[in-house]
């Protein structure tokens, strides 16, 4: 009992020491003290990456530095702020130049913002239209150029030396996103003062700028980009396309800034010219600062403009590093068909009305490469080039494919009777290749591929024919027939031109998609013939064939239902009933070509040999001595669905592996 009332009274001295103890908490308050929470994979993410170019903010990596450097808030002085960086101690090259490159970035996006424009002021001009503002923003647009230039190939490290390292993608991006801004920003200004009354003819070869204390001079470097081409009309940044129809968007991550030139229509191609030159073509545009060090870079105020083609080059020499070339391979092409107005004129076509086309064209996708081999596309009926959307931009987007390969498309009138278009469209094809390779023995000109789909798929199929005078046979039979060619030398000549063919000697290997070889009944049914009765050729298509029609108007009545002699039109031609289709169903392809079959199944559970795609039989559609054949459900657009686009690439592949073994 002593002892648990010993241990029960206060010792001396207790209350002294609690009071001590609340004293130094006090004292200590006073203090800084650390705590500590815990956040989210997101949110750490979103502190790390997070930075001026997607939040408005500047990153944590930026303000650490401006810490270090002993400035506290960059916001109330950002000119003071960016000189005291400049000249602090206690950092590295890297830090600093970082931070003044995302500093300088957000100079120049506060620069861009176009001005309020007050009531009283309505002739105001907006940011990037020329005067002290211009002037402002692209000097911001190439200090964050420049110091990101000077970040990325001018310090200690190299970049492979940071290839994981957040902080160089950030810079990078500044670096890509300036180069953007700068690029179209100076078109827009040049192409203004060009476009001037008085101003010269301009052409894109040559051009020097001079912005404030900057002096610009701009550089083709690809030679796909001739030294005539024309002033574009609009320089987009590929980054600010979005399409709608296209399944994917492929590009190649690496420096520059992505842009699609938009050139004038029918400039640079040969009056009356079978063939369009791409007129959206894919450019990736550089800076590149004078000077070796990092102390003459940053001095000086020389800047050159370098433009490539991407598809050209995919890798570019920055300050003697070997870096990729940024690349955007959808962002042309989509703005091409999306501005095309197909879908109207391809209808206006069938229908023979106005605003149709009446002759084949060729249309390039990119600009000509006598490396690269040719797959040339061939749409079907009432179609244009848009019937590939998707299977074109497949290809493209394989960066294999995409290095051995460049696409034509064949946008031709579906209104022709197939005999029409098929000489036509070879005479296009040949003209086109003379063009642009005269002697013929680029590697372009040989091993061309044809994919066509449904009619286009037959056409395809008489481009690698040899009928000998199997065709002859369409024409009525026996000796009034014998005796009108044999009166009429000039008749059987104009007949030979359209039923005596060779194969297109270039072409080694052919897909037929959905294509009614045989015809189909479809052609037959009551909505068809509706739809072939108001199928007409226009005047100027009429005229190609307008002697021999006369001819075989002439001629006595020979077929069975006592009608004179006529052209078919394509839809006709399309019937499992008409002459000419059946006759060239079972034409000889040439030994040299290796073709393929991709054919639709509207109803997996119907047996194969008895199976359509809706529009096509499956007998109609199958060749025999076809390489391969790939059967897919799905109707009669087969074309686009992702198993015959993985078809035809593994076909484009086999077709590069067997061009290898022959060589």
């Amino acid at each position: 009992m002593r002892d648990a009332k010993a241990a029960a009274k206060p010792r001396p001295g207790r209350g002294l020491g609690v009071w001590l103890l609340l004293a130094a908490a006090l004292l200590m308050s006073g203090c800084a003290a650390v705590s500590v929470s815990s956040v989210s994979p997101a949110l750490y993410l979103a502190e790390r990456r997070g930075d001026v170019l997607t939040t408005g903010h500047l990153s944590g990596a930026a303000q650490e530095v401006a810490r270090v450097a002993g400035i506290d808030d960059c916001g109330e002085a950002p000119d003071s702020c960016r000189q005291a960086l400049a000249q602090a101690e206690g950092i590295t090259d890297e830090q600093r130049l970082s931070a003044l490159a995302e500093l300088w970035l957000q100079a120049a996006l506060e620069a861009d913002r176009p001005p309020a424009v007050a009531p009283e002021a309505p002739d105001a001009q907006p940011a990037g239209q020329g005067g002290d503002a211009d002037a402002t923003a692209v000097d911001a647009w190439l200090e964050t150029a420049r110091h990101a230039w000077a970040y990325l190939f001018l310090t200690r490290r190299s970049p492979g030396d940071r290839a994981f390292e957040d902080r160089q993608t950030q810079v990078r991006d500044y670096y890509n996103f300036a180069v953007q801004r700068t690029v179209t920003r100076l078109f827009h200004r040049y192409a203004r003062d060009a476009r001037a009354p008085g101003a010269g003819p301009s052409t894109g070869d040559a051009v020097e700028l001079a912005v404030g204390r900057w002096q610009l001079a701009a550089r083709l470097e690809s030679p796909s980009f001739a030294g005539d081409m024309p002033l574009p009309q609009e320089l987009l940044p590929a980054s600010s396309l979005r399409f709608t129809g296209l399944r994917n968007t492929y590009r190649r991550d690496g420096f520059g800034a992505p842009l699609v030139a938009v050139l004038p229509p029918a400039q640079g191609d040969p009056v009356d010219a079978p063939f369009t030159t791409m007129r959206y073509p894919a450019i990736t545009a550089l800076l590149t600062f004078e000077g070796r060090t990092l102390a003459e870079v940053l001095g000086s105020h020389r800047v050159q403009v370098r433009l490539y083609d991407p598809y050209r080059s995919d890798r570019v020499d920055l300050a003697g590093v070997p870096a990729p070339l940024a690349a955007n391979f959808t962002a042309g092409y989509g703005l091409w068909l999306a501005r095309s107005g197909f879908a109207k004129q391809a209808l206006r076509t069938l229908l023979g009305l106005s605003d149709g086309i009446v002759q084949p064209q060729v249309q390039l996708m990119q600009p000509y490469d006598p490396e690269r081999g040719i797959v040339v596309m061939l749409h079907g009926l009432a179609s244009s080039p848009e019937a590939w959307v998707n299977v074109a931009n497949e290809v493209l987007g394989d960066e294999t494919l995409r290095q051995h390969y460049q696409i034509w498309q064949v946008y031709y009138p579906t209104n022709a009777p197939l005999v029409l278009n098929r000489r036509n469209i070879a005479l296009a094809l040949q003209q086109t290749l003379a063009h642009f390779d005269p002697q013929g023995t680029a590697p372009a000109s040989r091993h061309m591929v044809l994919v066509g789909h449904s009619m286009g798929g037959v056409l395809a199929r008489l481009l690698v024919s040899d009928p000998g005078r199997a065709l002859w046979s369409v024409l009525p039979q026996g000796p009034a027939m014998a005796a009108a060619l044999a009166d009429d030398p000039t008749l059987q000549r104009e007949l030979g031109d359209y039923l005596d063919f060779k194969p297109l000697p270039q072409v080694d290997r052919a897909v037929f998609i959905a294509a009614p070889h045989r015809g189909t009944p479809f052609a037959e049914t009551g909505l068809a013939r509706r739809v072939a009765n108001l199928v007409t050729l226009p005047l100027a298509m009429l005229e190609q064939v307008n002697d021999l029609s006369r001819r075989l108007a002439r001629l006595p009545p020979m077929q069975e239902n006592g009608l004179p002699l006529r052209l078919p039109n394509s839809i006709d031609n399309l019937s499992d009933r008409d002459p000419f289709v059946r006759a060239v169903a079972d034409l000889p392809i040439s030994p040299k070509v290796r073709y393929h079959s991709i054919i639709g199944r509207e109803d997996p559970a119907q047996p194969l040999a008895r199976s359509s795609d809706g529009v096509v039989p499956y007998a109609s559609a199958h060749l025999d001595g076809a390489e391969s054949e790939r059967v897919i459900t799905s109707w009669h657009s087969v074309q686009e669905t992702p198993q015959a686009m993985l078809e035809v690439r593994r076909i484009l592949r086999e077709q590069l592996r067997s061009e290898g073994a022959a060589r």
